[in-house]
């Protein structure tokens, strides 16, 4: 048995080492938290974080699969989906037939699309500014180079 599960007859203890605020998923969830309240305070047009993501990288990329889209801005299939649904809704994408196979469906930016992410751009770079202004420079580069390595 683990040494951080102790039994004690029928009943079983937690050993007091593990505390949840020095966690690593604890502490990803906070700050994830942290930013998505400054994104919503800070971000025009009621754009979700993953909506902008989509956006961005469509005007990066130019056409793509849903799915292919979806690996690009790190979401599961049905987040994506649900995603893609509601800027479809909002005009900001628009789908095409693929040239190259007639069952795939592209994705891509409508000038709708492209106009709002023009207006937002600012404001991203301000959330994320504001998400990591608690640190100094050196520290802002630091977090960012180790989650790029553990993600």
């Amino acid at each position: 048995m683990s040494d951080r599960l102790k039994t004690a007859g029928s009943q079983q203890t937690l050993n007091d080492s593990y505390e949840l605020e020095n966690q690593i998923g604890f502490l990803l969830r906070r700050a994830h938290q942290r930013h998505v309240s400054i994104f919503t305070e800070h971000m025009p047009s009621g754009l979700t974080t993953q909506q902008f993501a989509v956006l961005r990288r469509l005007s990066e990329t130019g056409q793509l699969s849903q799915n292919e889209l979806g690996r690009q801005a790190a979401m599961d299939q049905s987040t994506i989906n649900g995603v893609v649904q509601r800027l479809l809704k909002r005009g900001f994408i628009f789908k095409t037939p693929s040239n190259t196979d007639k069952r795939m469906v592209l994705l891509e930016l409508t000038e709708d699309g492209h106009a709002m992410l023009l207006d937002v751009m600012g404001a991203a770079s301000d959330v994320s500014d504001l998400t990591l202004e608690p640190l100094k420079p050196q520290q802002r580069a630091t977090l960012l180079k180790l989650l790029r390595q553990i993600s």
